[in-house]
């Protein structure tokens, strides 16, 4: 089975929203075993929930500690925009694999032992020198990474007639860890004693999340051979590259917030602990965008208008933040909230939607997470720098205005009703 490129036939076909949602052919499910777990749907939900919580506290506990991270191991700007960059570059470095690990040892095996790496790499950081934070972000991004490409490749194959809702709770759920871990850093510092501690902490929930997800790996086989074949034509489909640059634009801004919202707030006048606090509310509001933006979003066979309206919700937010009356921020923080989750939520359901079976939902959401996360990384790492060079933040914010935009072109032709032509 092959992807057509847009050089022969048609690449993309229509796809009307619902008709996404259909049960897909019996030949690509030849994974079904006589686990019993497997076949009780609110069991699987439940511990996608669990693991997707833990799919960004490892990436937005860092920023409302970082001038302490910073004082106490000594490190330099550059060392600093490495902790906030290295982690988004590993999830998109890593996430090509994962569906080649998916087909040698199963998906829910490969869940599994990269839940335990992400853990070992939150607990890394407890050491507390620049070493151990550096590797353990690149452990923890290198896990992401994986599972993330992983995750709605379950939800295309588990969830055939359930995936606006399913995509909702999953992108809810991401949304949701990374709030968390936003809000409670600075207050598990505290309560701790140290930043390190604080830092580790996070390890603690993803070994919850793998003990809840070692039951399914029982009676999994391999997703190797015929079903698990290599996807031909993908990387040269516009369609393919016009979800990745989507999802790659959107996650720029989303992780120029995660790294450098809270930094901001603190230089317009806020302590830290108010300053990750209302980082941590922006990303709660997410919590509820994600979850409505899918299910309304496949209310119609386009997606286009509500990509473009996240984003213009995104930069409308970040631009209040930045430059809005104080007593307002609350109002902006809110819009952004609203944005991003809704853009990253319409991202991934678009990743589902226009695949025709959840093997070529693998291959592509290993793209558009593995591209579109490293060019993701450029974000905050850009942002450093224009920081560094003019010691404000207004060359950043023409920044987040040029890469939302961009975003917006991209979300529109790829919201368009069309489906990877098999």
């Amino acid at each position: 089975m092959t992807i057509e490129s847009a050089a022969g036939r048609s690449a993309d076909t229509p796809s009307g929203g619902p008709a996404a949602t259909r049960p897909e052919p019996h030949r690509t499910d030849k994974i079904r075993t006589e686990n019993p777990a497997l076949h009780r749907p609110l069991l699987v939900a439940v511990t996608l929930v669990l693991v997707a919580l833990n799919l960004r506290p490892a990436l937005s506990s860092l920023a409302p500690v970082m001038g302490d991270v910073v004082r106490d191991a000594g490190l330099s700007s550059g060392q600093a925009g490495l902790l906030t960059t290295s982690p988004v570059l590993c999830l998109g470095l890593f996430g090509v694999i994962a569906p080649r690990l998916a087909q040698r040892f199963g998906t829910e095996r490969t869940i599994f032992f990269t839940l335990l790496v992400l853990g070992f790499g939150v607990a890394l950081r407890g050491v507390g020198n620049f070493a151990a934070l550096f590797a353990g972000a690149t452990l923890a991004g290198a896990g992401i990474g994986i599972i993330g490409v992983l995750l709605p490749a379950v939800v295309k194959r588990d969830f055939p007639r359930r995936i606006s809702l399913m995509m909702g709770v999953y992108t809810m759920a991401l949304c949701a860890g990374a709030a968390i871990a936003a809000g409670a850093t600075v207050p598990l510092e505290r309560a701790l004693g140290q930043w390190t501690g604080a830092l580790a902490f996070w390890a603690v929930p993803a070994v919850v999340a793998a003990l809840a997800w070692l039951p399914l790996t029982r009676g999994r086989q391999s997703e190797a051979g015929p079903a698990g074949a290599s996807v031909r034509g993908l990387w040269r489909n516009r369609l393919a590259w016009q979800i990745t640059l989507f999802m790659g634009l959107q996650s720029a801004l989303a992780y120029i917030v995660l790294g450098w919202m809270a930094p901001m707030l603190r230089d317009r006048g806020f302590d830290p602990t108010t300053a990750g606090l209302i980082v941590s509310g922006s990303v709660m509001v997410q919590v509820v965008a994600a979850l409505v933006a899918p299910m309304l979003a496949t209310r119609t066979p386009s997606q286009s208008l509500a990509a473009v309206s996240m984003l213009g919700c995104s930069l409308v937010g970040m631009v209040g933040c930045l430059y809005a009356p104080l007593w307002t921020i609350a109002l902006w923080a809110a819009i952004l909230g609203i944005g991003q989750g809704g853009a990253f939520a319409v991202a991934l359901t678009l990743i589902v939607l226009r695949s025709p079976d959840s093997r070529i939902a693998s291959h592509l959401s290993g793209m558009s997470q593995s591209v579109g996360y490293t060019l993701a990384s450029s974000g905050p790492f850009l942002v450093g720098l224009l920081h560094g060079w003019s010691g404000d933040w207004h060359a950043s914010a023409l920044l987040f205005v040029v890469i939302a935009v961009a975003a917006g072109v991209f979300g529109y032709l790829a919201g368009r009703p069309r489906q990877l032509r098999l």
